[in-house]
């Protein structure tokens, strides 16, 4: 019989913890709360998390700074940011530090134990891809693992965050076809909310300082006018003979 899935809810406001932690161990999984930032950043490192649920607004450590935290841990524990800060602002900013979905408060617990339930099917279905294809990808001077999370360009390491890894190992999976923001949102981080595109363009713009022999001139991941982003295929004209050289962000096909 499979161990249930650990949960950890970092949230100062015990009624909605309380309340949110039935609701999931109705689900069956295991969950252990934490009122306190200082706390719930210890638990995460003490623990193997299967998700984690995070407040923002936290005695102690912040929700931010333990998101931080969590994506620089060998081990990769998806996040769920619940908060009252619903500014455009710190939604962006806790995706772009690494969580995997936010929900502002206040929400319906239901929607909640979905988007947990959403999250642990995306996340085995990459590591089944993961198993499937564990052969390393070899595409215009990349060489990816999707088992060590390794990447190389020209034989050199780089240093990807986790989800700059995912992106760089989708677009590798699919090399010269064309994506809108939109598109990776929902294939990358597993969503597709309008107002979030912007943290789309960030991780591209990052992918290529690390990629390109000139950011500003990429030749790897490329710009398609209007439509997108692509990985240039073997074949592909050069990017500058196809698309401005800018990383200004494409308009999403409808």
């Amino acid at each position: 019989m499979d161990q249930p899935k650990r949960i950890l809810i970092v949230e100062d406001d015990v009624d909605i913890a309380n309340v949110l932690s039935l609701h999931l161990r109705d689900e069956r999984y295991e969950v252990v709360h934490s009122a306190d930032g200082n706390e719930g950043l210890r638990l995460l490192e003490q623990g193997n998390w299967d998700a984690l649920i995070l407040d923002l607004m936290l005695p102690g450590v912040d929700g931010l700074e333990i998101c931080r935290r969590a994506r620089a841990m060998a081990r990769y524990t998806p996040i769920i940011i619940t908060s009252a800060r619903s500014s455009e602002v710190h939604r962006i900013l806790g995706l772009e530090l690494g969580a995997d979905d936010y929900l502002a408060k206040p929400f319906s617990m239901l929607e909640l134990v979905a988007r947990v339930k959403a999250l642990f099917r995306r996340v085995q279905a990459m590591a089944q891809d993961s198993r499937i294809d564990a052969g390393n990808l070899r595409i215009a001077g990349l060489t990816i693992d999707p088992l060590t999370r390794e990447a190389r360009a020209d034989g050199k390491p780089i240093e990807l965050t986790p989800r700059e890894f995912d992106l760089l190992y989708f677009f590798a999976q699919h090399p010269g076809k064309v994506f809108s923001r939109m598109d990776l949102l929902n294939a990358v981080w597993g969503y597709q909310h309008e107002g979030y595109e912007h943290t789309v363009n960030t991780h591209i713009n990052r992918l290529r300082a690390k990629i390109e022999a000139d950011p500003a001139q990429p030749e790897r991941i490329v710009t398609v006018w209007g439509r997108g982003y692509k990985l240039a295929a073997p074949g592909d004209a050069p990017a500058s003979a196809s698309t401005p050289a800018s990383v200004t962000p494409p308009k999403d096909t409808p």
